[in-house]
């Protein structure tokens, strides 16, 4: 059976939106991440406030960070008060890309745009699977932006296909947080993750 989504407009984001203010574990869990980021740890210069940060996204969204310990290291090397503030886009693939032994690189590229996210909510949207489902199956409907998969993990083209795709369905009174809720809803009620047993 083909799957069929009703097409973006404000009424479909506000009902999402509702139903996400309904879910007392997602509101908790972000209300929390957000206190720890903006309020408790907002800057990123002591390696102690970081490291807390990355263990929290790490448990939180389950990214599979097995060294949160050279993660956070990797990210206090880059200085990136400055950047975060001015929503500096290539800020997240500098974070994503990180060595973890003398011989491999690994790409965090989804835990980056939630570190980057939790930081500057209405600046970086996150990049997430159920994200990407549903902008592929937008863009197949009805063509609102350029882009290939591979391209959405270069994070300055995920964020312009994220601003098209908001201003093609008529969405601009929409911030890009709860553009955010929506699209990750829709994916997750929509594209359920199938589990082998």
């Amino acid at each position: 059976m083909d799957i069929v989504l009703k097409k973006p407009n404000p009424n479909e984001v506000n009902k999402y939106l509702r139903t996400w203010d309904s879910l007392e574990n997602y509101t908790l869990q972000e209300s929390s991440l957000r206190k720890l980021f903006t309020n408790t740890y907002p800057k990123n210069v002591c390696m102690d406030d970081i490291l807390i940060k990355v263990c929290s996204l790490n448990d939180f969204y389950s990214t599979n960070i097995y060294s949160p310990f050279k993660v956070a290291k990797h990210i206090h090397s880059l200085n990136i008060d400055n950047r975060l503030s001015k929503g500096d886009e290539k800020l997240v693939n500098d974070i994503a890309k990180i060595k973890v032994n003398k011989d491999k690189t690994m790409n965090f590229y989804s835990f980056a745009t939630k570190y980057c996210s939790h930081h500057q909510p209405l600046l970086y949207p996150i990049y997430d699977n159920y994200v990407i489902k549903v902008l592929n199956y937008f863009n197949k409907q009805d063509k609102f932006s350029k882009f290939t998969f591979q391209e959405l993990k270069d994070y300055p083209k995920f964020k312009n296909v994220i601003l098209d795709f908001r201003s093609f369905y008529g969405l601009d009174k929409f911030n890009l947080k709860e553009i955010d809720k929506y699209l990750w809803q829709v994916g997750k009620e929509k594209f359920p993750r199938k589990y082998s047993r």
